[in-house]
């Protein structure tokens, strides 16, 4: 069984150089790491802020699961054999015969965090702890200022994921009876007898729902008032035609539709990524009958979709209660107010700003609030051809629902790596499906 590593020493080679640099360590950079590593002649680092590894740790609610095969780990979709696959960190940790005979339906959230942790522990390319402040470019490589050093590389890898975001009636308001559910478990412990509304149709919302509902009985709030802006609770599209959109091949596609269709594609198919798992909505469902019909509390879970929040006020210094103002979008000019001790935004998040990219943001082509990236996810900017910013989990707008979602998340970093390393990564069969007139020749002329 493999030994814990030791944390990494925040500070390698002081001043060094290298073939690329990445800025954030969460899935998408850890996915190229873990694949860049068994590649030593592309000299490479990736540096975190944070003093250790986290995958919305304040988010693993008991018993949530992931929505996607344990197949779209860090690296198993672009190389099977790499040594940072999910059965790689299974078979390290002795487990293996224990995680199939437990059968589970899908891999437990909290597992699968472990296992990115486990493997930025076991990659001594990628340091804790250390802020990028700014990335330049002088004398033809760019330069990564940090509070620690100075280095300097051909290619930098941008990987700074999301953060929470609130509509701007709760910006201000956060605090500790109302917050983002990326804060949930640090903030919901002790919520008995409280009034809590959940803000947000989504997985993360279904999930702060079923907690709040599913607790013992001299722990439950007084009630529980969930409001969406969907029409109802609606389940994710996870059928195999719907699939073919998180292949490389629709990717691909996506990439090359007007941004006009792009647009109207992610709005259309968003239930594809941000559905709520049926076996939630199962679970909540028997929960919420349970309540209302055997234990004979029908006032606890109040069910609001199809409305939305267009205000919040506090009294007591805005630490609550707080008026909850609603407004229910198939009938207008009604409005309904809520009294609550507690409110959860469960709204999702947005992208990280990239800051540190100031002194060389003019350089850059935008596309919207996105940087405007090549096939290879490579920005594009007006510097040397043969050197890259490379643009991770940061451009749905161009790449599609597929591109904040794990289901390319190796494919993606293959794409990228094979262009640091000069070579053509390995692409799979392309979809059944004949997404345009083009594929539809290759297909036949295939066959």
């Amino acid at each position: 069984m493999g030994q814990k590593s030791s944390p990494h020493d925040p500070s390698p080679r002081p001043s060094a150089h290298y073939r690329c640099v990445g800025v954030g360590v969460g899935p998408a950079n850890l996915s190229l790491a873990s694949l860049l590593h068994r590649y030593p002649e592309v000299p490479n680092l990736f540096l975190d802020r944070r003093e250790a590894f986290g995958w919305h740790d304040s988010q693993q609610i008991p018993g949530t699961t992931l929505q996607v095969s344990l197949f779209k780990d860090l690296v198993s979709l672009s190389d099977p054999t790499n040594a940072f696959s999910f059965l790689s960190y299974l078979h390290d940790q002795g487990r293996m015969y224990h995680y199939l005979n437990a059968q589970f339906d899908s891999v437990p959230r909290k597992e699968f965090r472990n296992y990115l942790e486990w493997a930025s522990r076991r990659n001594e390319n990628i340091a804790f702890g250390e802020t990028v402040a700014e990335v330049g470019f002088e004398d033809g490589v760019f330069t990564v200022g940090t509070d620690r050093r100075r280095v300097t590389a051909d290619n930098i890898v941008i990987g700074v994921g999301s953060r929470p975001w609130v509509p701007p009636q709760a910006q201000g308001l956060l605090g500790d009876t109302q917050f983002h559910v990326n804060e949930y478990l640090e903030r919901a412990g002790d919520l008995a007898g409280k009034r809590v509304v959940v803000v947000g149709g989504g997985q993360s919302g279904a999930e702060a729902v079923l907690d709040l509902v599913s607790r013992p009985h001299d722990r439950l709030p007084r009630q529980v008032c969930w409001i969406s802006r969907r029409r109802s609770y609606f389940p994710i599209d996870d059928s195999p035609f719907t699939n073919d959109f998180y292949m490389p091949s629709h990717s691909d596609y996506f990439y090359g539709l007007p941004a006009e269709d792009r647009a109207a594609f992610n709005t259309e198919h968003i239930l594809s990524s941000d559905g709520i798992s049926e076996s939630t909505l199962r679970d909540l469902y028997q929960k919420v009958y349970m309540h209302r019909f055997v234990d004979g509390d029908p006032r606890l879970v109040r069910l609001q979709p199809n409305r939305e929040v267009t205000g919040v006020t506090g009294a007591n210094g805005g630490s609550g209660p707080w008026d909850i103002t609603v407004r229910h979008n198939a009938d207008a000019g009604s409005t309904e107010h809520h009294e609550a001790d507690v409110v959860v935004w469960a709204t999702g998040f947005r992208p990280a700003p990239m800051d540190f990219l100031a002194p060389i943001a003019d350089r850059l082509e935008r596309e919207g609030d996105e940087l405007r990236v090549d096939q290879d996810f490579a920005a594009q900017w007006d510097g040397p051809l043969d050197r890259n910013i490379f643009v991770q989990n940061a451009v749905r707008g161009q790449r599609g629902l597929a591109d904040l979602n794990l289901s390319l998340n190796a494919w993606r970093s293959s794409r990228i790596a094979g262009r640091l390393r000069g070579v053509h990564s390995d692409e799979q069969l392309p979809s059944f499906i004949e997404w345009s007139s083009k594929t539809a020749k290759e297909s036949w002329s295939a066959s």
